[in-house]
């Protein structure tokens, strides 16, 4: 953990810091509702006392963080597996890049397959928009958990960016941590994943060398998740479509917590990560270029990564081959396979009040299918 005090407002906790902090932590009410809900069936007193005897974030993660996502992955999938592990050494830090589904989940998942193959887990970027409640705070940071400022003047922003940025790097080259940050703010919601410059700008921010030693620094290691349902299709698609009848809509703080929740609980089908080659030489191959067709290079080897080694399941064929009003790659799904998706797809627009079901299906549709034009992509690029 860091130590630097120019990091106290955006940093996790130390592990000087966790009994206090779970101490408080379990004198908030509402807390005790979420123990019932991560351990449902068991006496909240018992759980507490447990909690209580956690001493450092290693502890709180492999004790209180780990059996809750065993217990969440039997119960809302068909299994987490990854592949790429072998092109990560627990004798370096990494700045793990990844496209982005699912609020909590992605970096969860991400820290339980590492901490399965006794990696170091990641300390995690989160956006303070979902930091609603103190008590929220504390947990995520109790977790490894980083805070991304938003929605700042843009003097503010400048500062809070050149902070992050900075962190980051102190975090994977002086304290050898690893690092989870998404490619883009926010998530993905229509499918298509495509790194945000301005996040890359983010990291150079804090380089003291030319832009591309100041990449190579932070070791860049691309990430693709895929999930064989995402939970909260329905809600993103329902977003387009109140963003569509109202151009000033915004989310919510209530919607990101049913969002969040949503995600939890939800069915997901299996799920795969799977871990790419940091980028280090092929930067050299950017010399030259000026900074931002450097960052832009970057963006599309991160996103080149992403696309070319995302697990594309058959609802994502489904999806393209409907989208399209193609039979292309028919020989990827079964007809039984086929019907089980718009199954899924069906009773999930059917949970949505007043939808316009015709756009519904297309955003949803969209979703998945946008992996698959994108690996085409890569493949011909």
């Amino acid at each position: 953990m860091t130590n630097n005090s120019e990091f106290d407002q955006i940093r996790p906790f130390n592990d000087d810091e966790v009994s206090t902090k779970i101490a408080q932590l379990c004198e908030v009410p509402y807390f005790s509702r979420v123990l019932t809900f991560l351990y449902p069936g068991q006496p909240i007193e018992a759980v507490m006392a447990k909690l209580k005897t956690i001493r450092t974030i290693d502890q709180f993660q492999s004790e209180f963080v780990i059996p809750f996502l065993t217990n969440l992955i039997k119960n809302t999938t068909d299994g987490v597996t990854a592949s790429g592990l072998e092109n990560i050494s627990d004798s370096k830090s990494y700045l793990f890049v990844s496209n982005h589904r699912d609020i909590i989940l992605d970096s969860a998942l991400l820290n339980y397959k590492l901490h399965e193959h006794g990696i170091n887990t990641t300390e995690i970027a989160i956006g303070d928009n979902l930091l609603i409640y103190e008590w929220i705070t504390d947990l995520v940071k109790l977790n490894k958990s980083f805070v991304v400022k938003r929605n700042l003047p843009v003097r503010q922003m400048m500062e809070a960016s050149a902070t992050l940025s900075a962190f980051i790097r102190n975090a994977i080259v002086n304290s050898h941590q690893n690092i989870w940050i998404a490619q883009r703010e926010g998530r993905s919601k229509d499918g298509d994943d495509q790194t945000q410059t301005s996040v890359l700008k983010m990291f150079n921010l804090s380089g003291s060398e030319d832009t591309i030693q100041n990449f190579k620094e932070l070791n860049i290691t691309p990430v693709s998740i895929s999930y064989e349902f995402d939970p909260c299709d329905y809600l993103k698609a329902y977003q387009f479509q109140l963003k569509r009848d109202d151009p000033n809509y915004q989310k919510s703080q209530r919607e990101d917590l049913t969002h969040m929740s949503t995600g939890l609980n939800g069915r997901k089908g299996r799920i795969h990560f799977s871990f790419g080659q940091p980028i280090g030489s092929e930067l050299n191959a950017l010399e030259g270029m000026n900074k931002n067709a450097q960052i832009q290079s970057l963006a599309d080897l991160i996103d080149k990564q992403i696309h070319l080694n995302y697990h594309l399941w058959p609802g994502n064929y489904v999806a393209f081959d409907t989208l399209n009003s193609t039979s292309q790659f028919a020989d990827r799904y079964t007809a039984d396979e086929r019907d089980i998706f718009f199954e899924y797809v069906n009773e999930h627009i059917s949970r949505i009040e007043a939808p316009d079901e015709d756009f519904i299906m297309k955003m949803i549709l969209m979703m998945y299918a946008n992996p698959v034009t994108n690996r085409i992509k890569a493949e011909n690029s």
